[in-house]
């Protein structure tokens, strides 16, 4: 089962950096965006389960470290980067006031608590997080085992709590500002060449997509992966959604070449027949992985999974 948690965990959480389905939503020079619907969630019988795993696992400890209960407060978190600008993030709900103090007491902690003023909208800057040598450093959020290294906003950021029930993060003042003109978005512009894949579906509870060579490389666009799946893929996209009472699974990726979405479905089939085939594993999981469908088209790699959602909660908690 400890590889059939490995697979599960991967799938969920292993792309960087998690929009509804409205492409529109994500910028086009994005080099990567994460998407978690937790309303969606919340009301959806096969979504609840994936929700209570993580209100138990991620929102509890939040709210004994902060006193903020996300679970209550969030309905959507958006995060995306923009190439050569750094990662934008847009948390939206009911935030409450309790909620709102606090940003404003790490602002006033970490930043400049003078407003400034953008679209008729207050928004405040965060300096730099230093380390014990005064120098710059990576500011970590989170709480308890559960941190997250926010690197790109290491110089300075911007944040802005003025729109209704959004809290806005971005890199730089001019992405602060150009959210604050259009409530909440910077304008998506699909059309822009190596737009990035985004998967669709009607009840997506969780999505995220990445540009590979967008996140490292030479000025040839090699790309510096260790890994030589990444380095032979342009980009990723990932889905979970509720479908037939089952939490279904999606992921697709963009080659550099047919030949290497071909090698790749080979190599995915090989390891689903191998896993199948561990003795720890129940009949359940191995109906699942053998129902898996992999299928190579031009230079795209699809992956696609239905999975009973108590199978995947228990497994995710073992």
């Amino acid at each position: 089962m400890r590889i059939l948690k490995l697979l599960i965990v991967g799938l969920l959480l292993a792309i960087p950096g998690l929009v509804a389905a409205d492409a529109g939503d994500i910028p086009g020079a994005s080099t990567w965006y994460l998407h978690v619907d937790l309303d969606e969630m919340r009301s959806d019988e096969v979504g609840k389960s994936l929700y209570g795993w993580m209100d138990e696992e991620i929102f509890s400890e939040i709210d004994e470290e902060t006193g903020v209960n996300l679970g209550e407060e969030l309905n959507k978190v958006t995060a995306y980067s923009l190439e050569g600008q750094g990662p934008v993030f847009l948390f939206e709900g009911n935030i409450s006031q309790e909620s709102r103090d606090l940003v404003m007491t790490f602002i006033a902690a970490e930043g400049d608590l003078q407003p400034m003023k953008s679209s008729g909208k207050s928004y405040y800057r965060l300096a730099a997080a230093s380390n014990e040598d005064g120098e710059e450093d990576d500011r970590t959020v989170g709480a308890g085992d559960i941190e997250f290294q926010i690197d790109a906003l290491e110089e300075e950021s911007w944040i802005s709590l003025d729109l209704k029930n959004k809290v806005i993060v971005t890199s730089n003042e001019e992405q602060m500002k150009a959210m604050l003109a259009n409530g909440g978005k910077i304008k998506g512009g699909r059309s822009h060449k190596g737009a990035l894949l985004v998967l669709t579906a009607e009840k997506a509870l969780l999505q995220a997509g990445m540009n590979s060579s967008a996140l490292g490389g030479d000025d040839d666009g090699n790309s510096d992966w260790d890994s030589n799946i990444l380095r032979n893929t342009k980009q990723v996209a990932f889905l979970v959604a509720s479908a037939a009472n089952k939490l279904a699974i999606e992921v697709e990726l963009i080659t550099a070449e047919p030949e290497m979405a071909e090698s790749l479905a080979s190599v995915a089939r090989g390891l689903i027949s191998l896993v199948s085939f561990d003795d720890d594993m129940d009949d359940e999981a191995v109906a699942v992985l053998r129902s898996t469908k992999v299928e190579a088209k031009g230079n795209s790699l699809s992956l696609s999974l239905a999975v009973d959602p108590s199978l995947v909660v228990s497994t995710l908690s073992e």
